[in-house]
This record gives C-alpha cells, structure tokens and sequence, in this order.
C-alpha cells in the first residue's frame, strides 16, 4: 500500500561494485515471492516520520541470488527522487536522510536554490560484478545500492555528476562537499574519484564498509 512518505580496501568496494550491463533477472527465471523479513514495517514507519513519499513492495526473488526484499518504491525525500523503483528500506530512509540534512543546504549554499529533484539510475538490478578482483553478485543485486547521477535546482539547472564533477568551482565544490557527507551516512560511497566506470555518478550502498572514493 501506498504511505508518506565513509575508509577501507578497496577490495571491499569492489564487492559493491554497480559496474557491469543491469538486468531485471536472470534469464528464464520469473519474480517469486518470499516471506517478508519483519522488519520493513518498523523501517517504513520511519520513513513516514522523515516525511518521505514511498510505496512499500512485496519481497521478490529473481532467481541466482537476486533479491528485492524489505524494499519500497521512493517517490521523494524532501523533493522528488527519480527511478527508485526498488531499494530496500534502510538505505531509502539513509538516501532520505542525506538529501534532507547534507543535499538540500549544500545546494541552497552553492547555488543560492532550493533543491527541486534528486536524479538516479536506479536501485536494483540483477547483475554481477565486473573487473577489479571482486567476485560475485553486486548489492545492486538486492537492491541494498542506489546510483546518483544529478541533482536539479528550483531556478531549472541541472547539476549532474559527469559534468559537474571537474565543472566551474560552484559545482565542484557542492559535489565534493555532498560525498563527503555521504560518506558518512552509507557503508559504501564510490564517485568519479574511485574509477572510470563512476565518471557519472554516484554509488552508495549499505553492504561491506566503510570505504569512501
């Protein structure tokens, strides 16, 4: 139903890793729902305190170690958050968290404008890792990971990470200072400074950590 809704190896990040082609499940394999986990109730009548706007999910196995379970849909943090279709509930109320307390005034700070959107490529996605020395399954894979890609101002400009991140000093600035805060919030925090393959976005999960890049 609907309601209101930082450092370590860098083999540890790389098990989090959000590289490789995303997919909604293994091939041939259909959603089959599991046994909720108990805690997602708790959780959600914490994001409804934060004032988030979410929908909650029914718990979902894909097939090869692909999960979604505890998770919700969020709608909005303080402001609109886009393609979170499914992410579970702990780092959501952590991604509300950060965009309330660190985005909003980092934005108002730089910029001298309200934050009006929050810009992501998603949450969950079937996929493994790719490259480096990590193995396995990515926290993308439950839905325990969330890229972030820009961030968009009440005047209508559009700070996003690919060209923000080496962009005018405002925006490098408001960029670096907001991953900093992160950094402080989820397990994991990858940006443009970990590798290429995070040229454009963001990584934070709640998986293995700390590590921050």
């Amino acid at each position: 139903m609907a309601m209101r809704s930082l450092f370590a190896l860098t083999a540890i990040a790389l098990l989090s890793a959000c590289v490789g082609p995303p997919k909604g499940a293994r091939p041939g394999s259909r959603p089959v729902a599991v046994q909720p986990t108990g805690d997602l109730k708790q959780c959600a009548a914490r994001l409804e305190r934060q004032g988030a706007r979410f929908a909650l999910l029914p718990d979902k196995s894909f097939g090869g170690g692909c999960t979604a379970t505890g998770s919700v849909r969020l709608i909005a943090a303080s402001v609109p958050v886009t393609n979170v279709t499914a992410i579970r509930c702990p780092l959501a109320s952590t991604l509300t968290d950060w965009i309330q307390r660190s985005v909003t005034p980092a934005a108002r700070s730089a910029f001298g404008s309200p934050l009006a959107r929050v810009e992501t490529m998603g949450a969950y996605s079937c996929r493994n890792i790719v490259g480096g020395r990590g193995t396995g399954l990515s926290e993308h894979a439950s839905a325990n990971a969330v890229d972030v890609s820009a961030f968009v101002l009440a005047d209508g400009r559009r700070v996003s990470v690919k060209a923000g991140w080496n962009g005018n000093g405002d925006e490098q600035r408001f960029l670096r200072a907001i991953r900093k805060s992160a950094c402080q919030q989820f397990q994991t925090v990858l940006s443009p400074d970990y590798n290429a393959a995070h040229h454009d976005h963001f990584h934070f999960d709640m998986g293995r950590g700390p590590y921050c890049r």
